[in-house]
């Protein structure tokens, strides 16, 4: 199994299109250059990660889905209410919960920032790549869980 090629869920956010196209461009190619694999989910927004990664959960005990790892891709962008800050703790809590619960090789990759240029800053795969940073967190975490013998 140590062998084996991991297999990812990617879930994405979806609200800023064109900020999590460049965080998927670099999951994509991180996961490709490990020789792994992905699927991806796509939701509309970081709240709902959490959700879908609950219900992949469920998909996979029931044999209709299989990953050995996920990546969660997204950007939160602060505003002039208190959304930002329910939509960046929740999100965070509630990926950390299923994690930490289930034993899950997570990748966090929802950026929390102040502004747009923070998140391309973050997001730009010449630059921060945090989406490459998030398959490569989940891929070791897999790694991990295997030689753990889980």
């Amino acid at each position: 199994m140590a062998d084996k090629p991991a297999h990812l869920l990617i879930i994405e956010a979806r609200y800023y299109e064109d900020i999590n196209d460049e965080l998927l461009r670099g999951a994509v190619a991180a996961i490709e250059g490990a020789r792994a694999t992905y699927e991806t989910i796509t939701v509309p927004g970081a709240l709902e990660v959490p959700a879908a990664l609950s219900m992949a959960l469920d998909a996979k005990e029931r044999g209709s889905i299989h990953f050995d790892g996920v990546v969660c891709l997204g950007c939160v962008i602060r505003g002039e209410t208190k959304h930002f800050d329910i939509v960046s703790e929740q999100s965070a809590r509630g990926l950390l919960d299923l994690a930490s619960d289930e034993g899950l090789a997570l990748g966090n990759g929802i950026l929390t920032v102040e502004n747009e240029a923070q998140a391309w800053a973050r997001a730009r795969v010449g630059v921060a790549n945090k989406g490459g940073a998030a398959a490569d967190t989940a891929l070791v975490m897999v790694a991990l869980r295997r030689r753990l013998g889980l």
